[in-house]
């Protein structure tokens, strides 16, 4: 089959499946944005990029997904013109827009997205922390706005992807019945317990596997990924282990949610509000990692910390576990379907702080169930969620029964 994956930061969720098929014989090539320099598997052409939208209020979201839809399509168009391109198959995200329109260049392939996340006004991330996302009448309309091209993007699919039940059942059912739920996998070969594994931070301090070291991974430090949550409970962690590293990952953008309205970055909100409780000498934020210096800390960490709105699962979790660490983590969808109290980490509610700070003095004490809890974490993700045996192949089988 000619397959086009489409992806405005391919390869996204798909850098193993797109070389998988190119290995099975299939013809694979990916769409994406210019502005994209990431290196690819596969053969790349690419769209231009949109413009800065000019459209304010309730629109402004679907303004933005369908001007990046037009552009793919005109990208697409000019495969389809120029070169004579007509895919039988189509995989992209639907979550930029970037799909919306292509069936009417391409209307004879078939067209598979991946439906990440459908945004609801009531039980997921809108309301869910008052302090900041109270939710309001006008928060809620703006996610039913913001919701339009996600909907769209998968009627006008053949069928949808999505990696965890959570994320799959946030669709309303008329559009759920069109999901698969597959995990995008994790490589247990290369994510694994490493006795051996050194971190060195940039003062040139060098931490081993086994050092009290606690830590905290997110692509942005920000509160829909609990980091409030966690800075508020540093300062009685590290009084009660007095020996204790923290490290974070993470940059100090915003991916979910808005900055904040009295600084600069949450993490300058955060240090404002209990900095002066910190000892700083021992809590490191490393910004945003290559990935080997993650891994390390990963392996090295005594105990991982991940917490989460209701809201899409981070493969920080899910690699943390293939560590083998123990998991401190709120007890939020979609955490729950990966983590059992007490069986394979421990689970603490998202706002008891209390609770937050004896879990994580436990496990930096030296929690007498720890080898067992990750062992147990490790065998959760090697048994569901693992990339090679489990996961890669049903994508495959999904991919290439889309024609059948």
């Amino acid at each position: 089959m000619k397959i086009l994956f489409v992806h405005q930061n391919f390869p996204g969720q798909f850098p193993h499946l797109a070389p998988a098929l190119a290995a099975r014989g299939h013809q694979v090539m990916a769409m994406t944005d210019e502005k994209n320099q990431r290196p690819s598997p596969v053969q790349v052409v690419k769209y231009a990029s949109p413009p800065e939208t000019k459209v304010a209020g309730l629109g402004r979201t679907y303004a933005e997904m369908a001007e990046r839809g037009w552009l793919a399509a005109r990208g697409a168009r000019a495969l389809r013109d120029r070169h004579g391109y007509a895919p039988d198959l189509i995989v992209g995200h639907s979550g930029w827009g970037e799909t919306l329109f292509l069936r009417e260049i391409w209307p004879e392939a078939k067209l598979l997205v991946y439906a990440e996340l459908m945004y609801r006004t009531r039980g997921q991330d809108v309301g869910f922390d008052s302090e900041f996302s109270p939710g309001t009448d006008e928060g809620r309309v703006s996610t039913i706005a913001r919701s339009a091209h996600l909907i769209q993007g998968l009627v006008q699919a053949d069928a949808g992807l999505a990696p965890t039940l959570y994320q799959a059942d946030s669709f309303p059912p008329e559009l759920r019945r069109k999901l698969t739920v597959i995990h995008d996998g994790i490589d247990t070969d290369i994510v694994r317990p490493n006795p051996e594994a050194t971190l060195t931070l940039p003062g040139g301090r060098t931490l081993r596997a086994g050092d009290e070291v606690l830590s905290y991974v997110s692509r942005s430090l920000e509160p829909y990924r609990g980091f409030h949550v966690f800075m508020r409970a540093l300062p009685a962690v590290l009084a009660a282990r007095p020996q204790a590293q923290v490290v974070l990952v993470g940059g100090d953008g915003v991916s979910y949610g808005a900055k904040p309205k009295d600084a600069e970055t949450w993490k300058a909100r955060m240090l404002a509000e209990v900095g002066d409780r910190l000892d700083l000498s021992r809590v490191h934020f490393l910004g945003r990692v290559p990935y080997p210096t993650y891994l390390s800390l990963l392996q090295v960490a005594r105990a991982h910390c991940y917490l989460t709105y209701p809201f899409v699962l981070s493969w920080s979790l899910t690699e943390a576990m293939a560590a083998g660490k123990v998991i401190v983590a709120s007890d939020t969808e979609p955490v729950r379907e990966l983590i059992r109290e007490g069986e394979n980490g421990r689970l603490v509610g998202f706002f008891d702080r209390a609770a937050l700070e004896a879990a994580l003095i436990r496990a930096l004490a030296g929690d007498p169930d720890a080898a067992r809890l990750g062992e147990a974490a490790r065998r959760t993700i090697v048994e569901g969620y693992d990339l090679k045996r489990v996961c890669l192949p049903r994508l495959v089988a999904w991919v290439e029964g889309a024609r059948e």
